[in-house]
């Protein structure tokens, strides 16, 4: 199932009137980021990335003639670059995004960016009412915290399973 981090801007932007601009950035490969890269970091105005990216793609391919490497060589570089693009995709937005000051609020798993987004304001709006303008941000579905007072000291140590062995070997010393 697909997994979305939710980002807002900081300061005033946050709060329930601007929700509007929250975005939602899809963990995973993308395929019109590989496809189509140049036309995709211009349509999510990844400006930075995307001057960085024709740069690199040209560098390379420069290089790589320069050395006197054949176009298929070339053409299959130039396909990995793009392979690794559809990957990063997702890692370049969140980038941006912190650039620009915007936090991450929460991450969501959800089938589509639509469900994410009921998702998310389902429960950002039912127990966390108004933090996001606090420095406090939406529960991320974490495993329960291991102290019940933050600054308190960690509790003792999780006690051993029945046997008092963790691992494959149920008893010390027994066959293998």
């Amino acid at each position: 199932m697909p997994v979305y981090t939710v980002h807002a801007p900081t300061g005033n932007g946050a709060d329930l009137a601007a929700t509007d601009k929250f975005a939602f950035v899809r963990d995973g490969f993308h395929f019109w980021a590989a496809v189509a890269s140049v036309i995709w970091l211009a349509w999510h105005r990844l400006w930075l990335a995307l001057f960085g990216w024709i740069v690199l793609t040209f560098a390379i391919d420069f290089a790589l003639a320069w050395l006197g490497v054949g176009r298929g060589a070339i053409f299959f570089v130039d396909l990995v670059l793009a392979l690794l693009m559809g990957l990063e995709a997702a890692s370049l937005r969140r980038w941006t995004l912190s650039r620009r000051k915007w936090r991450q609020l929460d991450i969501v798993v959800a089938d589509c960016e639509e469900a994410a987004e009921r998702r998310f304001f389902e429960r950002w709006t039912a127990g966390h009412r108004g933090l996001v303008n606090d420095q406090r941000s939406v529960d991320r579905g974490a495993p329960p915290p291991t102290r019940t007072i933050p600054g308190q000291p960690f509790s003792k140590a999780p006690p051993l399973p029945q046997g008092g062995i963790i691992g494959l070997f149920p008893e010390p010393g027994g066959s293998r």
